[in-house]
């Protein structure tokens, strides 16, 4: 998520510069004036995004104090009103991203008046976290996981408003598990399963989008990440900046533990080398069925 201020205010390319490989990639927002909303939807537009989130799902108490995030809940109209004033900026398609609920706004219905009064404005896909969120007394890390999953609810949603794109989150770890739900929504967001093991998804491409799975073990893909890393570094990028997201990528693999001790002593210096990276593969050759 990125705030309107930081694009309107702050340095922009910091915040909006991707590859083209990243492609097809979107920007989430978080605000709640319908006004800097739409600048900042026709600047990802002409930045080359391909889609807008307006983020009404984050609960930490730096969101909540400036009146967006998950507290918007509260305010189906107002979020109605950003996303017509957003849609009426850019061509790209604008989704929403939100809770079942928070605080004692949790009842079912709750959420579908919300969704309902936010689809009428031209929304046409809710990104649909399956738990509450406690504005007050839970941690943003513990509305991650303390207030239970209601798969149920995100079906029933799907169920009675079929004209809808709805995608489920929130505690779903495994491929098995999103084949399941996809047997009830249109698409399935994994979160925090996809950082702390990504190889999760290294059967995806052909499991679901009936394509060859670019990988077929862990090292290609490092391998597949150099020319990336390359000209990253050669722009005056840091190596750590890259290789700090890839510390699980050998989850459960012998050698993993000397990986991520590489990468943290290592990678992390300021003078280290996209060889660095490539010598990091020395501690799980013969794991992963990896040989020198």
């Amino acid at each position: 998520m990125v705030t309107t201020g930081a694009i309107l205010r702050g340095e922009r390319e910091r915040y909006l510069e991707f590859n083209e490989e990243e492609h097809p990639l979107s920007l989430q927002l978080g605000g709640d004036d319908p006004v800097a909303l739409a600048e900042c939807a026709k600047i990802a537009e002409d930045w080359g995004y391909d889609e807008v989130n307006l983020n009404v799902g984050c609960p930490s108490d730096r969101v909540k104090s400036g009146a967006f995030g998950a507290c918007l809940m509260a305010q189906p109209e107002k979020v109605a009103l950003a996303v017509s004033t957003m849609m009426k900026a850019t061509s790209l398609p604008v989704t929403v991203k939100h809770r079942i609920g928070i605080d004692d706004l949790d009842r079912y219905e709750d959420m579908k008046r919300f969704v309902t009064i936010v689809a009428d404005a031209g929304c046409p896909r809710f990104s649909v976290h399956a738990r509450k969120a406690w504005l007050s007394g839970l941690s943003p890390k513990e509305n991650r996981t303390i207030p239970p999953l209601r798969y149920e609810d995100v079906y029933r949603l799907k169920e009675e408003l079929g004209h809808l794109q709805i995608e489920i989150n929130g505690g779903i770890v495994t491929l098995d598990e999103a084949e399941l739900h996809l047997g009830k929504v249109d698409a399935v967001m994994i979160g925090r399963a996809a950082y702390d093991n990504p190889w999760i998804l290294s059967e995806a491409d052909a499991r679901f989008f009936q394509g060859e799975n670019p990988v077929t073990q862990r090292h290609h893909a490092i391998e597949g990440y150099m020319p990336y890393v390359e000209q990253y570094c050669r722009e005056g990028g840091r190596l750590h900046t890259l290789t700090r997201h890839l510390h699980h990528l050998f989850h459960g693999v012998r050698g993993s533990r000397s990986w991520k001790r590489h990468l943290g002593e290592v990678c992390s210096k300021p003078d280290a080398t996209p060889q660095s990276l490539l010598d990091g593969l020395k501690h799980v050759l013969g794991g992963d069925g990896i040989t020198p």
